[in-house]
């Protein structure tokens, strides 16, 4: 994977818990040119600076000899760092903070008081059958549009979608975005008592919570994402008369889908149950997908549950171990074919995404042409609602 940064990582100077602290100083990150900072104020990966700007590492100097200050040679490269999965990462590197002395500053319950009250934007708590959501609302239920139901996918949340459901209030929809049970800021249910994350529990539980916002007409539904982003499609199949409209940001849709290595890693015993609690899991799987990097006070969002809590971990586990992705992929694009499927699809689809190139979405669309539209989103990768919010928003209310 490409880095952001042409400085070497610092080595960690001491850890407290399981939690990794180091003293780095943090990565810079800016705003592009143009539209609302809130869905692109990111630093490219790897392929330079966005538009045209030049940049240059924190904390090094050109002085024109084409050798950054303090680059190292080959005989002073930094000695194996044992910690890389969470170092190599820009905003790892930038919310991590290492003091001096790590006994006066710098643990994970510090950084937990700094961040533990943000990304609840637009939400509050809803009991639906046996479990807690926490779902956001934008709009009026009297909305003139109709409704709007965003499902994220793993290990994402519902935070993700936060600009583009306020801009669709704006433009006359009423919106909700759970986030799944087991994800971001709802109920984290322990495997074996009363929710095994399988995919029927899935569904019912997102039946459950339909009926408890009151959601009794057709309403459009928006999907992302892999593992409950696909159980939110294999739900539209079994309960189509429900579904006005789909729309579909970056998913795996066919078998020829590939499968990211976390998904593949977590299924194997004892790496699978380290892999779960690293607490930047979830910014990375979403940097890795992207041509950018997040800036520190989104990365915080989507980190909090993992550092909060070893549940959120556990359920991402236990989903992910449940799950036959072969199966729900072969379901989701024989359902969606020509010969099952016959209300419009819009693919919206982010075609920097290093998961899932724009060929699995025009594989789909091949399926079923007369009801798929397949709209390119330039510059976004596999999250477009936070990568371009504003090019999803334009898409959407084209299509609905």
């Amino acid at each position: 994977m490409s880095r952001c940064c042409p400085c070497p990582c610092a080595s960690p100077s001491s850890t407290t818990g399981p939690f990794l602290l180091v003293s780095i100083p943090a990565a810079s990150s800016r705003s592009g040119g143009g539209g609302s900072a809130v869905g692109r104020s990111r630093l490219r990966w790897g392929g330079g600076p966005r538009r045209g700007h030049a940049t240059v590492a924190a904390g090094s100097k050109d002085d024109g000899s084409g050798t950054a200050e303090g680059e190292k040679g080959e005989d002073d490269a930094p000695a194996f760092n044992p910690f890389g999965f969470v170092t190599d990462n820009p905003s790892s590197r930038s919310a991590i903070q290492l003091p001096a002395v790590p006994a006066e500053d710098g643990n994970v319950g510090q950084m937990l008081y700094r961040i533990e009250d943000k990304g609840r934007e637009y939400g509050s708590y809803v009991r639906a059958g046996e479990f807690r959501w926490f779902v956001r609302e934008t709009g009026s239920p009297d909305a003139r549009r109709g409704t709007i139901v965003f499902l994220h996918g793993a290990p994402s949340q519902s935070f993700s979608y936060r600009v583009v459901m306020a801009q669709m209030a704006d433009a006359g929809y009423h919106c909700y975005a759970p986030d799944w049970i087991g994800f971001g800021f709802s109920e984290m249910p322990q495997p074996g008592y009363g929710f095994d994350f399988k995919e029927d529990e899935f569904h019912k539980a997102f039946d459950d919570l339909l009926g408890t916002l009151n959601i009794t007409e057709p309403f459009f539904l928006v999907v992302q994402g892999f593992l409950v982003g696909s159980y939110g499609l294999t739900w539209t199949l079994n309960n189509s008369s429900k579904v006005l409209k789909l729309a579909i940001l970056n998913s795996p849709l066919t078998v020829s889908s590939p499968v990211p290595g976390l998904f593949q890693q977590l299924k194997w015993p004892l790496f699978g149950e380290f892999t779960c609690q690293n607490a930047v899991l979830a910014e990375r799987f979403i940097e890795a997908g992207s041509a950018y990097m997040l800036k520190l006070e989104k990365a915080d969002v989507y980190r909090l549950p993992y550092l909060s809590s070893g549940a959120p971990g556990f359920a991402l586990l236990e989903a992910a171990r449940k799950i036959d992705f072969q199966d729900v992929l072969s379901r989701i694009s024989a359902g969606f074919s020509s010969n099952g499927w016959e209300k419009p699809i819009l693919l919206a689809w982010g075609i920097s995404d290093k998961y899932l190139p724009l060929s699995i979405a025009e594989e789909f669309k091949k399926a079923n042409p007369s009801v798929v539209k397949l709209e390119a989103i330039e510059g976004a990768g596999h999250m477009p609602q936070e990568d371009w919010p504003e090019k999803v928003v334009k898409a959407l209310i084209s299509f609905l």
